[in-house]
Protein backbone atom coordinates (compact mmCIF):
# COMPACT_ATOMS: atom_id res chain seq x y z
CA UNK A 1 0.00 0.00 0.00
CA UNK A 2 3.05 2.41 0.01
CA UNK A 3 3.14 2.14 -3.13
CA UNK A 4 0.63 4.06 -4.16
CA UNK A 5 0.93 8.09 -5.69
CA UNK A 6 -2.70 8.37 -6.60
CA UNK A 7 -5.88 7.00 -4.79
CA UNK A 8 -9.69 7.28 -6.35
CA UNK A 9 -12.30 6.56 -3.72
CA UNK A 10 -15.86 6.43 -4.30
CA UNK A 11 -17.96 7.79 -1.25
CA UNK A 12 -20.89 6.50 -0.41
CA UNK A 13 -22.41 6.36 3.58
CA UNK A 14 -21.74 2.63 4.69
CA UNK A 15 -19.07 1.46 1.46
CA UNK A 16 -16.31 3.27 0.10
CA UNK A 17 -14.57 1.52 -2.87
CA UNK A 18 -10.79 2.28 -3.52
CA UNK A 19 -8.44 2.15 -6.74
CA UNK A 20 -5.08 3.09 -5.88
CA UNK A 21 -1.95 2.79 -8.81
CA UNK A 22 1.88 3.69 -8.32
CA UNK A 23 3.90 6.81 -10.01
CA UNK A 24 3.76 4.16 -13.37
CA UNK A 25 -0.10 4.15 -13.19
CA UNK A 26 -0.25 0.08 -12.24
CA UNK A 27 -2.85 -0.87 -10.16
CA UNK A 28 -1.40 -1.68 -6.45
CA UNK A 29 -4.89 -1.40 -4.81
CA UNK A 30 -8.10 -2.27 -5.22
CA UNK A 31 -10.59 -2.94 -2.06
CA UNK A 32 -13.96 -1.71 -0.62
CA UNK A 33 -14.28 -0.79 2.72
CA UNK A 34 -16.64 0.41 5.48
CA UNK A 35 -16.63 3.94 7.31
CA UNK A 36 -14.82 2.62 10.00
CA UNK A 37 -11.99 1.03 8.49
CA UNK A 38 -11.48 3.81 5.84
CA UNK A 39 -9.56 6.76 7.87
CA UNK A 40 -7.40 3.73 8.99
CA UNK A 41 -5.77 2.58 6.18
CA UNK A 42 -5.67 6.31 4.37
CA UNK A 43 -4.05 6.82 7.73
CA UNK A 44 -1.45 4.34 6.66
CA UNK A 45 -0.69 5.20 3.59
CA UNK A 46 2.68 7.90 2.51
CA UNK A 47 1.39 11.03 1.13
CA UNK A 48 -0.44 10.81 -1.81
CA UNK A 49 -2.58 12.53 -4.29
CA UNK A 50 -6.56 11.26 -3.26
CA UNK A 51 -9.56 12.31 -5.36
CA UNK A 52 -12.99 12.33 -4.70
CA UNK A 53 -16.52 13.23 -6.19
CA UNK A 54 -17.85 16.50 -4.48
CA UNK A 55 -20.76 15.16 -3.16
CA UNK A 56 -22.15 14.98 0.37
CA UNK A 57 -19.54 14.88 3.18
CA UNK A 58 -16.85 14.80 0.95
CA UNK A 59 -15.23 18.33 2.24
CA UNK A 60 -15.40 16.60 6.01
CA UNK A 61 -13.87 13.40 4.15
CA UNK A 62 -11.18 16.05 2.47
CA UNK A 63 -10.23 17.70 5.75
CA UNK A 64 -9.50 14.52 7.69
CA UNK A 65 -7.24 12.90 5.06
CA UNK A 66 -5.16 16.73 4.57
CA UNK A 67 -4.73 16.37 8.54
CA UNK A 68 -2.99 13.12 7.70
CA UNK A 69 -0.33 14.90 5.30
CA UNK A 70 -2.48 13.54 2.15
CA UNK A 71 -3.21 16.11 -1.47
CA UNK A 72 -6.75 16.23 -1.60
CA UNK A 73 -8.64 17.12 -4.74
CA UNK A 74 -12.58 17.13 -5.10
CA UNK A 75 -14.47 17.04 -8.53
CA UNK A 76 -18.12 17.52 -9.93
CA UNK A 77 -19.36 13.97 -10.77
CA UNK A 78 -19.78 15.27 -14.17
CA UNK A 79 -16.83 15.68 -14.76
CA UNK A 80 -15.64 12.01 -13.67
CA UNK A 81 -18.32 10.22 -15.90
CA UNK A 82 -16.15 10.21 -18.97
CA UNK A 83 -13.73 8.39 -17.43
CA UNK A 84 -15.48 5.68 -16.76
CA UNK A 85 -14.49 2.50 -19.29
CA UNK A 86 -17.38 0.23 -18.40
CA UNK A 87 -20.91 -0.53 -16.61
CA UNK A 88 -21.59 1.98 -13.61
CA UNK A 89 -20.63 0.47 -10.07
CA UNK A 90 -18.54 1.31 -6.96
CA UNK A 91 -15.24 -0.15 -8.81
CA UNK A 92 -15.64 1.31 -11.78
CA UNK A 93 -16.57 4.41 -10.09
CA UNK A 94 -13.18 4.50 -8.10
CA UNK A 95 -10.92 3.73 -10.91
CA UNK A 96 -13.04 6.72 -13.11
CA UNK A 97 -11.83 8.69 -10.01
CA UNK A 98 -8.31 7.99 -9.86
CA UNK A 99 -8.02 8.75 -13.36
CA UNK A 100 -9.48 11.91 -13.41
CA UNK A 101 -7.91 13.51 -10.66
CA UNK A 102 -4.61 13.02 -12.02
CA UNK A 103 -5.58 15.13 -15.40
CA UNK A 104 -3.60 18.39 -15.59
CA UNK A 105 -6.41 20.66 -17.16
CA UNK A 106 -9.09 19.08 -14.74
CA UNK A 107 -11.53 21.76 -12.30
CA UNK A 108 -11.35 20.81 -8.70
CA UNK A 109 -13.86 21.87 -6.39
CA UNK A 110 -12.58 24.10 -3.40
CA UNK A 111 -12.81 21.96 -0.15
CA UNK A 112 -14.43 23.54 2.01
CA UNK A 113 -13.25 24.38 6.15
CA UNK A 114 -15.35 23.86 8.93
CA UNK A 115 -16.09 27.50 9.39
CA UNK A 116 -17.26 27.82 5.95
CA UNK A 117 -19.70 24.91 5.85
CA UNK A 118 -21.11 26.12 9.28
CA UNK A 119 -21.64 29.80 7.36
CA UNK A 120 -23.10 27.68 3.99
CA UNK A 121 -25.42 25.26 6.99
CA UNK A 122 -26.78 28.81 7.93
CA UNK A 123 -27.60 30.18 4.35
CA UNK A 124 -28.96 26.53 3.27
CA UNK A 125 -31.73 26.34 6.41
CA UNK A 126 -33.09 30.23 5.89
CA UNK A 127 -33.51 28.97 2.28
CA UNK A 128 -35.00 26.34 3.06
CA UNK A 129 -37.31 28.46 5.29
CA UNK A 130 -38.19 30.95 2.68
CA UNK A 131 -38.97 27.99 0.27
CA UNK A 132 -41.15 26.25 2.80
CA UNK A 133 -43.16 30.05 3.28
CA UNK A 134 -43.75 30.70 -0.33
CA UNK A 135 -44.95 26.92 -0.26
CA UNK A 136 -47.43 27.66 2.44
CA UNK A 137 -48.57 31.13 1.46
CA UNK A 138 -49.15 29.51 -2.32
CA UNK A 139 -51.09 26.72 -0.12
CA UNK A 140 -52.98 28.91 1.40
CA UNK A 141 -53.87 30.89 -1.72
CA UNK A 142 -54.87 27.96 -3.57
CA UNK A 143 -57.51 27.09 -0.52
CA UNK A 144 -59.06 30.14 -0.62
CA UNK A 145 -59.63 30.27 -4.85
CA UNK A 146 -61.78 26.80 -4.26
CA UNK A 147 -64.05 29.39 -2.17
CA UNK A 148 -64.36 32.06 -4.72
CA UNK A 149 -61.37 34.21 -3.12
CA UNK A 150 -58.63 34.98 -5.02
CA UNK A 151 -55.79 36.55 -3.60
CA UNK A 152 -53.03 38.45 -4.92
CA UNK A 153 -49.08 37.22 -5.52
CA UNK A 154 -47.85 39.37 -2.91
CA UNK A 155 -47.32 37.89 0.75
CA UNK A 156 -47.78 41.23 2.00
CA UNK A 157 -51.40 40.99 0.68
CA UNK A 158 -52.24 37.47 1.35
CA UNK A 159 -51.67 38.35 5.76
CA UNK A 160 -53.66 41.59 4.83
CA UNK A 161 -56.37 40.05 3.25
CA UNK A 162 -56.53 36.33 4.74
CA UNK A 163 -57.95 37.98 8.31
CA UNK A 164 -60.82 39.56 6.74
CA UNK A 165 -62.19 36.94 5.01
CA UNK A 166 -62.04 34.43 8.01
CA UNK A 167 -65.58 35.51 8.69
CA UNK A 168 -67.26 34.29 5.33
CA UNK A 169 -65.49 31.18 5.51
CA UNK A 170 -66.42 27.58 6.57
CA UNK A 171 -65.54 26.93 10.26
CA UNK A 172 -63.31 24.22 9.65
CA UNK A 173 -62.03 25.88 6.50
CA UNK A 174 -61.43 29.17 8.34
CA UNK A 175 -59.11 27.10 11.09
CA UNK A 176 -57.05 25.99 8.41
CA UNK A 177 -56.66 28.79 7.13
CA UNK A 178 -56.09 30.58 10.26
CA UNK A 179 -52.94 27.25 10.66
CA UNK A 180 -51.75 28.29 7.59
CA UNK A 181 -50.67 31.95 8.32
CA UNK A 182 -49.84 31.79 10.93
CA UNK A 183 -47.05 29.08 10.06
CA UNK A 184 -46.17 31.45 7.16
CA UNK A 185 -45.89 33.90 9.83
CA UNK A 186 -43.83 31.93 12.14
CA UNK A 187 -41.23 30.74 9.03
CA UNK A 188 -40.72 34.41 8.23
CA UNK A 189 -39.90 35.40 11.93
CA UNK A 190 -37.08 32.47 11.80
CA UNK A 191 -36.03 33.66 7.95
CA UNK A 192 -35.50 36.85 9.74
CA UNK A 193 -33.12 35.60 12.75
CA UNK A 194 -31.25 33.83 10.34
CA UNK A 195 -30.58 36.74 8.00
CA UNK A 196 -29.67 38.92 11.18
CA UNK A 197 -26.90 36.01 11.61
CA UNK A 198 -25.88 35.91 8.57
CA UNK A 199 -25.99 39.59 7.27
CA UNK A 200 -24.06 40.53 4.67
CA UNK A 201 -26.61 37.72 3.21
CA UNK A 202 -24.33 37.54 -0.58
CA UNK A 203 -20.92 38.34 0.91
CA UNK A 204 -21.40 36.02 3.63
CA UNK A 205 -22.18 33.23 1.13
CA UNK A 206 -19.45 34.08 -1.58
CA UNK A 207 -17.30 33.80 1.40
CA UNK A 208 -18.05 30.73 2.62
CA UNK A 209 -17.85 28.62 -0.83
CA UNK A 210 -15.11 30.10 -2.25
CA UNK A 211 -13.06 31.13 0.44
CA UNK A 212 -10.51 33.27 -0.78
CA UNK A 213 -11.22 32.68 -4.60
CA UNK A 214 -7.32 31.36 -5.34
CA UNK A 215 -8.76 28.36 -6.97
CA UNK A 216 -9.61 30.67 -9.90
CA UNK A 217 -7.17 31.85 -12.28
CA UNK A 218 -9.05 35.21 -12.70
CA UNK A 219 -12.80 37.02 -12.16
CA UNK A 220 -14.43 35.48 -15.55
CA UNK A 221 -13.22 32.48 -14.69
CA UNK A 222 -15.30 32.72 -11.33
CA UNK A 223 -18.17 34.30 -13.15
CA UNK A 224 -18.35 31.07 -15.63
CA UNK A 225 -18.18 29.12 -12.47
CA UNK A 226 -21.29 30.29 -11.62
CA UNK A 227 -22.97 29.98 -14.76
CA UNK A 228 -23.13 33.83 -15.67
CA UNK A 229 -21.49 33.36 -19.01
CA UNK A 230 -22.99 32.95 -22.41
CA UNK A 231 -23.19 29.25 -23.74
CA UNK A 232 -21.24 28.31 -26.94
CA UNK A 233 -22.40 26.99 -30.24
CA UNK A 234 -19.42 27.81 -32.08
CA UNK A 235 -18.45 25.81 -34.68
CA UNK A 236 -16.29 26.66 -38.67
CA UNK A 237 -14.62 29.73 -36.81
CA UNK A 238 -18.24 31.27 -36.26
CA UNK A 239 -19.13 31.92 -33.02
CA UNK A 240 -22.40 31.66 -31.72
CA UNK A 241 -23.95 32.26 -28.22
CA UNK A 242 -26.63 31.34 -26.39
CA UNK A 243 -28.14 31.64 -23.26
CA UNK A 244 -26.36 31.76 -19.81
CA UNK A 245 -24.98 28.49 -19.11
CA UNK A 246 -26.38 28.18 -15.05
CA UNK A 247 -23.23 25.98 -14.26
CA UNK A 248 -22.15 26.33 -10.56
CA UNK A 249 -24.26 27.30 -7.15
CA UNK A 250 -27.26 28.21 -7.93
CA UNK A 251 -27.86 30.22 -4.85
CA UNK A 252 -25.17 32.20 -5.52
CA UNK A 253 -26.33 33.11 -8.94
CA UNK A 254 -29.28 34.34 -7.52
CA UNK A 255 -27.78 36.06 -4.94
CA UNK A 256 -25.70 38.06 -7.44
CA UNK A 257 -28.94 38.40 -9.98
CA UNK A 258 -31.30 39.54 -7.59
CA UNK A 259 -28.22 42.00 -6.57
CA UNK A 260 -28.33 43.26 -9.75
CA UNK A 261 -31.67 44.01 -10.33
CA UNK A 262 -31.73 46.48 -7.35
CA UNK A 263 -28.24 47.94 -8.86
CA UNK A 264 -30.94 48.65 -12.19
CA UNK A 265 -33.62 49.56 -9.83
CA UNK A 266 -31.23 52.77 -8.42
CA UNK A 267 -29.36 53.30 -11.41
CA UNK A 268 -31.39 55.80 -12.69
CA UNK A 269 -31.25 58.11 -9.93
CA UNK A 270 -27.56 57.59 -9.65
CA UNK A 271 -24.68 59.08 -11.56
CA UNK A 272 -21.55 56.69 -10.83
CA UNK A 273 -19.78 54.88 -13.44
CA UNK A 274 -21.53 51.57 -12.96
CA UNK A 275 -25.03 53.03 -12.87
CA UNK A 276 -24.45 54.87 -16.02
CA UNK A 277 -22.77 51.63 -17.60
CA UNK A 278 -25.71 49.66 -16.38
CA UNK A 279 -28.32 52.14 -17.81
CA UNK A 280 -26.98 51.65 -21.17
CA UNK A 281 -26.70 48.03 -21.28
CA UNK A 282 -29.88 47.95 -20.96
CA UNK A 283 -30.76 50.60 -23.18
CA UNK A 284 -28.88 48.37 -26.01
CA UNK A 285 -29.64 44.41 -24.58
CA UNK A 286 -32.51 44.87 -22.59
CA UNK A 287 -33.52 44.17 -18.42
CA UNK A 288 -32.59 41.01 -18.57
CA UNK A 289 -29.29 40.69 -20.50
CA UNK A 290 -28.55 44.02 -18.53
CA UNK A 291 -29.64 41.82 -14.98
CA UNK A 292 -26.94 39.09 -16.30
CA UNK A 293 -24.21 42.05 -16.92
CA UNK A 294 -24.29 43.86 -13.80
CA UNK A 295 -24.52 40.30 -11.77
CA UNK A 296 -20.74 39.25 -13.71
CA UNK A 297 -19.42 42.08 -13.30
CA UNK A 298 -19.98 42.00 -9.28
CA UNK A 299 -18.96 38.65 -9.37
CA UNK A 300 -15.61 39.82 -10.90
CA UNK A 301 -15.35 42.25 -8.45
CA UNK A 302 -15.85 40.21 -5.73
CA UNK A 303 -13.41 38.09 -7.00
CA UNK A 304 -10.58 40.85 -7.31
CA UNK A 305 -11.46 41.65 -3.69
CA UNK A 306 -11.41 37.73 -1.96
CA UNK A 307 -8.09 36.95 -4.32
CA UNK A 308 -5.71 39.86 -4.26
CA UNK A 309 -4.23 40.26 -0.89
CA UNK A 310 -4.87 44.13 0.17
CA UNK A 311 -2.29 46.86 0.13
CA UNK A 312 -0.23 46.96 2.85
CA UNK A 313 -0.17 50.51 5.08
Amino acid sequence: MNLVSTLGIDLAKSSFSLHGVNANGEVVLRRTLSRTKLSELVAQLQPCLIGMEACSGAHEWARRFAACGHTVKLMAAKFVTPYRKSGKNDGNDAEAICEAVSRPNMRFVPVKSLEQQSDLTLHRVRQGFVEERTATLNRLRGLLAEFGHVLPLRAVEVHRRVPQLLGKLPTRVAACARDLLEHAARLAAKTLEYEHEIRPITASALVATVGNGHDFKNGRQFAAWLGLVPRQYSTGGKTRLGHITKRGDPYLRTLLVMGARAVLQRAASLTDPLSQWALAVRERRGYHRACIAIAAKNARVAWALLAKEPAAA
